[in-house]
C-alpha cells in the first residue's frame, strides 16, 4: 500500500496534461505548467531562471523518494516473493 501510495504521488506531481486541462489561470498553475509558461513563444529563454525552476520542481520528488526509499525497495522486494 505504501508502494503504491508513493509512486501516485509522483506520477501526480509530474502530471502535465490533465493539469493542462483543467486549469486555466496563470495563478493557479502547479510547476510543470509554470515552468512551460516560462519559456517564451519565440524559443528566445534565459537558461539560468529556467534551470533554477527545474529544480525546484524536481526538489521535492527527490527528497520523497530519499524520505521513503526503504518502502519502495522492500514493495518491490517482496511483489516477486512467492507463498
Amino acid at each position: 500500500m505504501i508502494t503504491t501510495a508513493i509512486f501516485t504521488f509522483i506520477w501526480t506531481w509530474n502530471d502535465f496534461f490533465t493539469q493542462l486541462i483543467y486549469l486555466f489561470s496563470p495563478e493557479k498553475f502547479t510547476l510543470t505548467l509554470a515552468l512551460r509558461a516560462f519559456v517564451d513563444a519565440s524559443s528566445q529563454s534565459s537558461f539560468g531562471p529556467m534551470f533554477a525552476m527545474s529544480v525546484i520542481a524536481l526538489l521535492p520528488i527527490v527528497l520523497f523518494f530519499l524520505a521513503f526509499q526503504r518502502f519502495l525497495v522492500e514493495g518491490m522486494a517482496s511483489s516477486g516473493v512467492k507463498g
